[in-house]
């Protein structure tokens, strides 16, 4: 008999026992079930030889264990497993139904809360519900999926079959509480700005192009959020900040993913270098709180995030590890050939960054800002004022890996559109477009400021110790196969 066959025959026995449990007037879907708690909370408050405790929990079977008038169940939530007896003796009413139940099936259970010979804590029912029918075999042995493509199209298994995925987004969630509560301690306000966008900017991306029926107009999902946000301050908001997703048509890598979710801030009166700092607090907070000491295990490396972290010029680092001076455009484009960067009809900066990204970032294990860079590549940031050539610009690193982004904040209206007008040219019709608004908000007066972009997904791969973006998303974007929808 074939895997196949197999499935479909277990598949069957499901459906047949569906079908007892509707004969019995049973509901395999069950109904609200409450007063229940937590399976850690429960095991939690038991007390040695205290024969008054009561519990009700309700889950997943993860395991069961038909022992003929005994059956041993684990039970599982969304903190943990507890176990479950279910005896013929106390059940002699619902015993029928009790044989019923198969790995999968999702049951509410109440009764005497105590121990096994074994010492493990054990809820013995006396009575249980029937919450959900599981119609499709589990993964074998419950030891979870093991196909990692498959994981991912099928998070609601995963979640429920690898607990320690289950523990990633519960972090994941957690840590992005502990940045909301870092900025707000400190003022800032939390906002949300436009997903669709009559134009593309606030960065260099290609965008996803949708279409309003309505007004018969073709819109944008966002490629960044930092335009709307630096309206907000040119109306008096001096801090603010958005956690959110934006979108980004471009490929897929284990860093990369179309949707992303990115924290970005700006703060009326400040710098980079204030943003730097900020930067700093904001991932010692997380780690203080929701991992185990400065020195993490990333993609094979060890990083210590001892503060203060390293800040390197982009000049110097591009002349430590690539060997040339920036000014030396001629050695740059040699340096280029010799990695087999194609620089020929490449502007300078592009050139530069190129060599930079193929010779410098990599070595970035430690967190390094990396400041200062040529201003050709940053159109929306305040140049030095003793060095036009440079602005006023970060990059963090962590592993040879980009997680957040920040500028002294260009203010000035009548540069700006300079800066975007040479950015627009050659650009792809699709983005080539001025936001004239932008420039009319600045020409109300947009104070100095400081901004910062994080990236969510990165900075959670990092504190928790996986290398694939897909690792970190819900639902990552997938490449459709036959008979399925994207997910």
């Amino acid at each position: 008999m074939t895997n196949t066959e197999d499935i479909n025959k277990f598949e069957k026995q499901r459906h047949e026992k569906l079908a007892q449990l509707k004969e019995l007037g049973i509901d395999p879907y069950g109904s609200k079930y409450e007063g229940v708690e937590l399976a850690e909370e429960i095991k939690a408050r038991y007390i040695e030889d205290d024969p008054n405790q009561r519990a009700k929990a309700a889950g997943r079977i993860v395991l069961l264990r038909d022992i003929g008038k005994l059956i041993f169940i684990t039970l599982r939530d969304s903190s943990g497993t507890i176990q479950v007896g279910l005896s013929k003796k106390l059940l002699e009413e619902q015993w029928q139904l009790a044989k019923l139940l198969e790995l999968g099936d999702t049951i509410g259970s109440e009764g005497q809360l105590g121990k096994t010979k074994t010492g493990e804590i054990t809820i013995w029912v006396d009575n249980f519900a029937f919450l959900s029918k599981c119609l499709l075999n589990p993964p074998e042995k419950f030891h979870g999926l093991a196909d990692i493509d498959q994981r991912y199209r099928q998070r609601y298994v995963d979640l429920w079959a690898n607990p320690e995925v289950m523990e990633r987004f519960r972090k994941r969630s957690a840590i992005i509480n502990t940045i909301r509560e870092v900025l707000i301690s400190k003022g800032f306000l939390e906002v949300e700005t436009p997903m669709m966008q009559a134009i593309a900017g606030g960065a260099a991306a290609r965008p996803f192009i949708t279409h309003h029926n309505t007004l018969d107009m073709d819109l944008f999902l966002r490629i960044s959020p930092e335009l709307f946000l630096k309206r907000l301050l040119v109306g008096g908001m001096e801090k603010v900040f958005e956690v959110n997703r934006n979108f980004r048509n471009e490929g897929l890598s284990r860093q990369h993913n179309p949707e992303f979710t990115m924290m970005e801030v700006y703060q009326a009166y400040a710098d980079y270098n204030v943003m730097m700092d900020l930067t700093e607090e904001i991932f010692a907070t997380c780690i203080e709180k929701h991992c185990s000491g400065t020195s993490l295990e990333f993609d094979g490396r060890t990083i210590d995030f001892t503060c203060p972290w390293r800040r390197a010029k982009y000049a110097d680092l591009l002349k430590e590890y690539a060997g040339c001076d920036i000014d030396d455009i001629a050695a740059v484009r040699k340096k280029a050939k010799e990695l087999n960067i194609d620089e020929a009809g490449m502007d300078d900066a592009i050139v530069i960054n190129d060599v930079f990204e193929a010779t410098v970032e990599d070595n970035l294990v430690n967190p390094t800002f990396v400041i200062d860079y040529p201003a050709e590549l940053c159109p929306l940031t305040k140049r030095k004022k003793d060095n036009p050539k440079i602005a006023e610009r970060f990059e963090m690193y962590i592993a040879g890996m980009e997680l957040a982004n920040a500028y002294t904040e260009l203010n000035d209206p009548e540069v700006q559109e300079e800066n975007f007008r040479i950015q627009l040219k050659g650009q792809d019709e699709t983005m080539a477009t001025m936001d004239n608004d932008f420039i009319t908000a600045l020409k109300y007066g947009m104070p100095p400021a400081g901004g910062l972009g994080i990236g969510i997904d990165r900075l959670v791969m990092v504190l928790t110790g996986v290398a694939s973006i897909r690792d970190v998303i819900l639902f990552p974007l997938l490449r459709t196969i036959s008979g399925e929808p994207k997910s």
